[in-house]
């Protein structure tokens, strides 16, 4: 298999073995340990998606401690500034994972998301939130998050999807930790003191967390391992730079999908609670409880899309997130109850997983991982921009209405939206090795 004679072949066996071993273990079974650790650590960023929680305690210390008066759309900005750099921040750090290394490039991120919650302790305004909250964690959350990704991809060419979607579990799973901790010390010890306390625990966590990370030597695959051949008319994987993946459709029809996918989990997961008690009277304690529960949907929806997306292949997988979508958000709007709520809630905040497992595989599925960072750093700015106009969206008709209820026609809408635009859009480029002898042969005609 190596070349050279049998002892040259063993001792190269014994090299790669070497090089591969990972917790001093084959390569093939130590690779889940880091899968592990990228879950942890997505858990530890993830707490972003417990915003809710802190909604209804932040007005009160706004409006009664400091004496200002905040609306709906104040106190859901902090939230949407926090995911908007961290989309920002993703495409930026593409290129230096690959150079300084996922190690140095998760204690960078994991010091700076610590760093935003604790001077978010400090905040006097709700302005100042935005910075010390939203600016500097979701920088942090931005440089760090890509890597767990980034690892499982390169040393999961066999089970991609899956190891992703696991990777990423942490990331959604992580409300339904974080969110009753913070309810419990937000009881104890005050708002202010609840994020003084979850960021020096993020400083030190993700920092040790960081020591074990590594990507496998170039040209590593499982062993055993071959890439599934190719059925008629298919192609291989097209191993696009940046530059060349912006050039295709799949690019644009993927980046729309992501949009709209990311758009209605992430107002899901800003107004659960409000919605909760505003619209269908749940008790407020229940309110946040159920938050954590819906935060096992959107944990879970990671692995279980990212599995579908192995099997069914991301197009479709896209195109059943939306008719979920569109399913929960009509039911919602039309029939009220709390039935209904936790049903609806449950579907939006799983299709929201389940999107940053199908996005981040189907980078790899239609451009390769050659410069994977750098591309599914851009393809990623859609999630930025969901968070932005999902949660803002949510706000303004809360403002103009007096109910989150109408925000949902116009998600179902855009769901409709996403799924023709998966149907057209979301198919692998053709290699540009595949397309040379079609063009030669037009030039020789």
């Amino acid at each position: 298999m190596f070349g050279g004679n049998h002892g040259g072949a063993i001792k190269t066996m014994t090299e790669i073995q070497q090089d591969t071993a990972l917790f001093g273990m084959e390569a093939e079974r130590g690779r889940w340990i880091l899968v592990a650790i990228g879950l942890i650590i997505n858990l530890c960023l993830g707490t972003i998606y417990s915003w809710s929680v802190f909604v209804t305690p932040l007005t009160a210390y706004f409006t009664e401690t400091i004496g200002q008066t905040v609306t709906a759309n104040e106190i859901l900005m902090p939230f949407s500034v926090f995911l908007a750099f961290f989309a920002i921040a993703m495409p930026l750090t593409g290129r230096y994972i690959e150079t300084l290394g996922p190690r140095k490039i998760t204690m960078i991120g994991g010091f700076l998301t610590g760093l935003g919650w604790l001077l978010a302790s400090t905040a006097t305004s709700v302005q100042s939130l935005y910075l010390l909250y939203g600016v500097i964690g979701g920088l942090g959350v931005g440089i760090a998050y890509g890597v767990p990704v980034a690892v499982a991809a390169r040393w999961f060419p066999d089970r991609r999807g899956l190891a992703v979607g696991l990777a990423l579990l942490g990331f959604g799973f992580s409300a339904f930790v974080t969110a009753n901790v913070a309810g419990a010390l937000i009881g104890l010890y005050g708002v202010m003191e609840t994020f003084r306390i979850f960021g020096g625990v993020f400083i030190v966590l993700l920092l040790l967390l960081a020591l074990p990370l590594r990507f496998p030597p170039l040209g590593w695959t499982p062993a055993g391992w071959r890439p599934p051949a190719l059925k008629p008319g298919e192609f291989g994987v097209c191993e696009c730079n940046r530059s060349e993946m912006v050039r295709t459709a799949a690019f644009y029809g993927l980046w729309v999908c992501y949009f709209i996918g990311c758009l209605a989990g992430l107002m899901a997961i800003s107004i659960a609670q409000p919605v909760g008690t505003e619209v269908v009277a749940v008790d407020a304690a229940l309110a946040t409880m159920l938050v954590g529960v819906f935060a096992i949907f959107n944990g879970g929806g990671r692995p279980l899309f990212g599995n579908l997306t192995d099997r069914l292949n991301p197009r479709n997988t896209a195109m059943l997130s939306f008719v979920l979508i569109a399913f929960s958000s009509v039911l919602l709007w039309v029939a009220p109850s709390v039935p209904v709520y936790i049903l609806a809630f449950a579907i939006l905040w799983g299709c929201l997983g389940g999107w940053l497992a199908i996005a981040p595989t189907a980078t790899a599925t239609f451009f390769g991982t050659c410069d994977y960072p750098r591309c599914y750093g851009l393809i990623f700015l859609a999630y930025g921009a969901g968070a932005i106009v999902g949660p803002q969206l949510a706000g303004f008709i809360r403002a103009t209405t007096g109910t989150y209820l109408g925000v949902f026609p116009y998600v179902a809408g855009l769901a409709a939206f996403g799924f023709i635009a998966a149907f057209l859009l979301m198919r692998p480029p053709v290699p540009a090795a595949a397309r040379v002898p079609e063009t030669q042969a037009a030039a020789e005609e």
